[in-house]
């Protein structure tokens, strides 16, 4: 199927495998961390010519020296992607939102779900974050160390049932009360194969930008 780049809008050219037409220009994604939230979210904005926004962007202060130590208040973040999801009205949002991003669940057309098993995950997010960020830093006495080790261990749990939102039964829980399409992924896949299997679901395309005004 040939996509479109650049023109932010797009629907399916059918009613794809679901079985029902509808208008989708609002996609979320989540799922276990390291199972490709991230980069799902990325390539189908490009693909789609649509722009995409990832909740760590909100949940953090990202400007710090060192990442992922200072969290906004859940105010905060609602205000900030409030302020960026109102000024387009086709998006790609990808991470999770469970619990302090409820208030958004309106607007999603469709989500998608990613999960992989712990140990493919745990390996694709060390590879992630020697690459970021060297190998010096998350080594014993670097100043990534702890932080990196605590999310290792907290990304590796959540397959286990626990009171924490960002767990796999929590999220699934989540997800099955959604009024939106839904789309679940289980499977290890290629980034672009991974991408086609979620256009194609939904037959999606860009559509030109005359139509969408």
């Amino acid at each position: 199927m040939d996509i479109t780049k650049g023109n932010p809008i797009c629907i399916p050219t059918g009613s794809g495998k679901t079985g029902k037409s509808f208008i989708l220009n609002r996609l979320h994604i989540l799922g276990a961390p390291g199972s490709g939230v991230t980069s799902l979210g990325r390539q189908l904005a490009e693909r789609l010519g649509c722009p995409h926004f990832d909740t760590d962007d909100y949940h953090w202060f990202t400007d710090d020296a060192l990442p992922y130590r200072r969290r906004r208040n859940p105010d905060h973040r609602r205000q900030l992607l409030t302020r960026d999801l109102d000024a387009t009205e086709h998006w790609v949002l990808s991470g999770s939102l469970c619990g302090w991003g409820d208030v958004f669940i309106p607007r999603f057309d469709a989500v998608v779900y990613l999960w992989l098993p712990a140990d493919i995950r745990v390996a694709r997010i060390r590879a992630r974050e020697l690459q970021r960020y060297g190998a010096d830093r998350l080594a014993p006495g670097g100043d990534l160390q702890m932080v990196f080790e605590k999310f290792i261990t907290w990304a590796a749990a959540y397959d286990e049932v626990a009171d924490n939102i960002r767990s796999r039964t929590k999220e699934l829980e989540w997800l099955d009360a959604l009024p939106c399409q839904k789309l679940i992924i289980e499977k290890e896949m290629a980034l672009p194969e991974l991408v086609a299997s979620v256009m194609e679901e939904w037959r999606l395309q860009a559509i030109p930008s005359t139509i969408a005004k």
